[in-house]
């Protein structure tokens, strides 16, 4: 047998007689061997060894093996894993959930993580960096230079020949690579050609500028329909220009008509037209972009046409797109000449849009959406048909539209449920959705002052008052008041306006104010807070002087009615006196 170990070897080999604690190694016993391939395999292993034993017995005697069923497969991934897993996996969970708290109370989102923040941007820079184009390396090893094919020259029995301009360098005239096919250039198209050979080796998109490009917008906005109240017209109409000529075009195609294409919505402000473009943009798969008109206000000449050709030629390469603007009176006001010339680039701007409306070029498959609050100001050639083909007017909304703004606005609100949305729709007349929203926060600041955690009706009445400017309290009084109320709402709408509920009383005296006032109908002070009425109380005639003129008016269709009534002394209003034209309160039918 060889001998493996060296003299020095044999010499420093202990005798085996001598003690443990001299030893540098201790020999393994059998339990320090167990306790290894213990540790060493799964937690499970000796069960899993056993299974294999049990089958391969029953293998071996002919016995017929069952399908695993759901549970069996439940019971092998559980013993298949360490005895750690399941608390490791709900560690894993735990992290996530905390990362995600700790980005929402900071406020970065997921798009976000891991970019700089945008305070830290450089647009300006990015942007003369993308303007130097650089040569690019293809992926055959091969300098391509970018260059643009400014004629395509075509001749009988003959190949045709394309005529590039290379930057600030020259005009060539070269053939195509094997690899390009003559459909895919066209004139005015980017192209890369070899530096050594100047052959077309491959075709560049429209060179976009980033700034076109950033107004594209990535994430699908959170709005729906549902979330826009007191315009469901306005929805309708909408849904059957956008979504119904991208959804449905065979309607189209049958009757032979072309679907609009442009849209004008207008209306005071906070009436929810960029709230209806959003909910559109979340509806459609289409491309959105969303512009506003001031960021087509360049400071050099030309370069707001550019942008909105750039805007067109980005549009036109999606399958669907939608471009909405914004505040378009900014670029699309009438022409006029004041002699400055101070506004020839903001009509250079507008008559590059309308040339890319209804042009020369066809548009696609592009819809167009504008905002605006002053059609009035709006240039005529805009507004024609074939550029902009429906306009939809977004006006105040009416009491069913108030109440399901109030809804909408209270459904994310801890708020009590006894809440009466149609009584606070009446006591915000004329209101636009905006400050129906306000009022809702407004409400959600009286509970937070009052140190608690649900809002009740009254903190939507301080609201009201607060929010709605022009509205008069209740009451002039603090405990009473009393008017001359007619019988039936017949008897002063004369039958115009039987389903409207809520008249405001104005009193009138010619040449002097007044301030008294005689009448049947009593409102005490909790009652006339949260609209409520009482029973009719009779009371003698009292002693009276001179005449008042009780003017009621509609708040829903305006219509008006005055009734003579005289002044009494029993009841003063508020104790001081009210102005000649003065609104004294609302009325309930």
């Amino acid at each position: 047998m060889p001998d493996y170990l060296g003299e020095d070897m044999r010499k420093n080999k202990k005798d085996p007689t001598d003690k443990d604690d001299d030893k540098p190694y201790q020999v393994l016993d059998e339990n320090d061997i167990a306790v290894l391939k213990r540790y060493g395999q799964g937690a499970y292993a000796e069960q899993l060894k056993q299974l294999e034993i049990d089958i391969e017995e029953c293998v071996k005697k002919g016995i017929m093996l069952s399908v695993l069923d759901e549970n069996d497969i439940a019971v092998l991934k559980r013993y298949g894993q360490g005895a750690y897993a399941e608390q490791l996996k709900q560690l894993e969970i735990d992290i996530e959930e905390c990362v995600k708290k700790v980005n929402e109370l900071s406020g970065v989102k997921e798009s976000d993580t891991g970019l700089a923040p945008p305070a830290l941007w450089d647009i300006a820079a990015d942007k003369q960096a993308m303007q130097s184009e650089q040569p690019l390396q293809a992926t055959f090893s091969l300098n391509i230079e970018v260059a643009r094919c400014t004629k395509i020259i075509t001749s009988e029995g003959h190949e045709p020949r394309y005529m590039i301009n290379v930057k600030q360098f020259a005009k060539f005239v070269v053939d195509l690579a094997e690899t390009v096919a003559p459909t895919d250039i066209e004139e005015g198209m980017r192209v890369g050609v070899d530096r050594n050979k100047y052959q077309i080796h491959l075709p560049l998109p429209a060179k976009i500028d980033p700034s076109v490009t950033m107004m594209q917008v990535e994430e699908k906005p959170d709005v729906t329909y549902a979330d826009v109240g007191g315009c469901k017209d306005q929805i309708e109409k909408l849904r059957e220009v956008v979504e119904t000529p991208l959804l449905h075009p065979e309607r189209f195609v049958n009757l032979g008509i072309e679907p609009p294409k442009g849209v004008l919505l207008y209306g005071p402000p906070g009436t929810g037209k960029t709230l209806c473009a959003r909910a559109v943009a979340n509806r459609t798969d289409a491309c959105f972009i969303r512009v506003i008109g001031s960021e087509l206000v360049q400071k050099y000449v030309g370069e707001g046409a550019r942008m909105v050709r750039e805007l067109f030629e980005m549009a036109r390469t999606k399958k669907a797109c939608l471009i909405f603007f914004d505040e378009i009176d900014a670029v699309g006001g009438a022409r006029f000449d004041d002699g400055m010339g101070g506004d020839n680039e903001v009509q250079r701007t507008m008559l590059e849009l309308i040339n890319q409306l209804d042009g020369f070029d066809p548009r696609g498959n592009i819809k167009v959406l504008m905002a605006t609050n002053r059609p009035d100001t709006l240039d005529p050639a805009l507004v024609r048909p074939g550029r902009l083909d429906r306009k939809i007017e977004f006006a105040l909304p009416d009491l069913a539209g108030r109440a399901h703004i109030l809804k909408i606005h209270a459904k994310q609100m801890s708020v009590e449920r006894d809440i009466r949305y149609d009584l606070l729709a009446r006591l915000c007349p004329n209101s636009t959705g905006a400050e129906i929203r306000s009022v809702c926060t407004e409400a959600g600041m009286f509970a937070i002052r009052a140190r608690r955690k649900v809002a009740t009706e009254k903190d939507f009445l301080e609201a009201v008052n607060k929010v709605i400017k022009g509205y008069a309290k209740f009451s002039a009084t603090p405990r009473f008041k009393m008017v001359n109320v007619p019988k039936t709402r017949r008897t002063f709408c004369d039958g115009k306006c039987r389903k409207h509920t809520m008249h405001k009383v104005t009193q009138y005296k010619k040449g002097k104010e007044s301030t008294y006032a005689q009448g049947r109908r009593r409102y005490d002070a909790k009652q006339r807070g949260f609209g409520g009425q009482t029973k009719p109380i009779f009371r003698k005639k009292a002693k009276t002087t001179k005449k008042i003129v009780l003017r009621m008016e509609c708040t829903e269709c305006k219509h008006r009615k005055q009734l003579p009534i005289k002044r009494c002394k029993h009841f003063e209003l508020g104790g001081q006196k009210k102005a000649r034209g003065q609104v004294i309160g609302f009325l309930l039918f």
